[in-house]
C-alpha cells in the first residue's frame, strides 16, 4: 500500500531569525573554492526570481545555484544538508508572501547617508538577474505589466549591461530615482508583487493589485539588515 509523505514540520517552514541568519551567512562562507556561493542580498533577489516563474522551477533545480552562482556541484565531502535547510525556510517564506501578495523585508544592507541607495540594493538585484538568467521563463513574456516592474529593478545596473533591451532602457528613463533605501527597498517588493500578478494570476484579483502591498507603518524609515557585511555581487547585470 502506498504511504504519503509525512508534511514538513513548523520548524521547517518557520522564518529566519536574526540567529539563523548569521548561520546561514556562515554556511555560505564555508563553501570551499573555486565555487562562488551567493551573498546573503543576492540570495535573497535570487530566491524571489526563481518564485517567479511562471511553472514553479524545483529544487534540486534552484538550490545548486546558491551553492555556486554557476550551478558547479560542491564536493560530496562539503555538508550541504544545514545550508539547504535554512534557505529552504527563505524561500517558504518569500513563498507564502508572494502568493499572498504580502509586504516582505527584502535583506538588504543600510548605507551612510551619503550613498546611493541603488547601489545599496544591487547585490539582491544582481540574485534576481542571476535567477532570470538560469530560469528565463518570465523573461519571454513582454506583457506591459511585466516591463516596468522590471525597470525599476534592473535600473541599478548600468544602460551598457542592458543589452538589446531598448525598451527597457526607454522605461528606466521615465522613472524616478528613489528617495532615500526605504524607498528604493519598497521598489523591491513592489515590482515582485507586480510581476508575480503576471506570472502567478489569482482569480479574483485584478491586475495591479499588487501594487497597493506597503511597508507596514511601523518598519516604514528602515530597511532590513542582514547580519555581517555583503559580499560584492558575482553577477554584474543581467545577459539579454
Amino acid at each position: 500500500m502506498a504511504t504519503s509523505s509525512a508534511a514538513p514540520s513548523p520548524q521547517a517552514l518557520a522564518p529566519l531569525n536574526d540567529a539563523d541568519m548569521e548561520r546561514l551567512e556562515q554556511l555560505l562562507d564555508a563553501v570551499p573554492a573555486p565555487l562562488e556561493p551567493l551573498d546573503l542580498m543576492m540570495l535573497d533577489g535570487y530566491l524571489c526570481g526563481v518564485l517567479l516563474q511562471p511553472t514553479p522551477v524545483p529544487e534540486a533545480r534552484w538550490f545548486p545555484h546558491v551553492i555556486d552562482a554557476d550551478g558547479r556541484a560542491a564536493p560530496a565531502s562539503f555538508p550541504s544538508a544545514p545550508l539547504q535547510a535554512l534557505v529552504r525556510r527563505r524561500h517558504a517564506e518569500l513563498n507564502r508572501a508572494i502568493h499572498g501578495r504580502q509586504w516582505f523585508d527584502p535583506w538588504v544592507f543600510e548605507l551612510d547617508d551619503e550613498d546611493d541607495p541603488l547601489q545599496a540594493v544591487m547585490p539582491w538585484v544582481a540574485g534576481f538577474a542571476l535567477a532570470m538568467e538560469c530560469f528565463p521563463q518570465l523573461m519571454r513574456n513582454d506583457a506591459r505589466e511585466v516591463l516596468e516592474p522590471l525597470a525599476v529593478l534592473y535600473r541599478v545596473f548600468d544602460p551598457e549591461d542592458l543589452e538589446d533591451a531598448d525598451d527597457l532602457l526607454e522605461m528606466i528613463e521615465m522613472i524616478e530615482p528613489p528617495a532615500d533605501l526605504s524607498d528604493a527597498v519598497e521598489g523591491l517588493v513592489t515590482s515582485t508583487l507586480l510581476l508575480a500578478d503576471v506570472s502567478r494570476p489569482q482569480s479574483g484579483r485584478p491586475a495591479g493589485a499588487a501594487a497597493k502591498a506597503r511597508k507596514p507603518a511601523s518598519q516604514r524609515g528602515a530597511a532590513a539588515r542582514p547580519a555581517g557585511r555583503a559580499a560584492p555581487a558575482k553577477k554584474a547585470g543581467p545577459k539579454h
